[in-house]
């Protein structure tokens, strides 16, 4: 088998209820991630494109969240109704969805605007 065209890591980390950090799938179901496999699927990308169910990405306050690669292009705030609009512009067009990326400074680093909280 060809090696894939692009990699998407969907989050599917589960906290606590009331966790200050947020949760990226609360219902442990990993409903974001069989969507992207399906959609992917009826577009013809089965085989080109794998969207895999990662651990924490540490992007909690984001969440739900997603890094596409080999891009490195990280996307927070995820729901079901932006699937279409990723695999469309970014997957299929090569144009990121602007207005879910996560900015750099969010990135890898406890001095994200966002954290609500440290070590958690």
């Amino acid at each position: 088998m060809p090696k894939f065209e692009k990699h998407i890591f969907i989050c599917g980390n589960q906290r606590p209820p009331g966790n200050p950090r947020g949760c990226c799938d609360p219902t442990g179901e990993a409903k974001l991630q069989k969507l992207f496999k399906q959609k992917l699927a009826e577009r013809g990308l089965k085989g080109k494109v794998r969207a895999n169910q990662a651990g924490c990405l540490d992007q909690c306050e984001h969440g739900p969240n997603l890094v596409v690669y080999p891009d490195a292009v990280w996307y927070g705030h995820v729901t079901d109704a932006d699937v279409d609009e990723i695999i469309e512009s970014h997957i299929i067009a090569g144009k990121p969805v602007d207005r879910l990326r996560l900015a750099d400074g969010c990135l890898n680093t406890a001095a994200c605007e966002h954290r609500k909280s440290s070590g958690q």
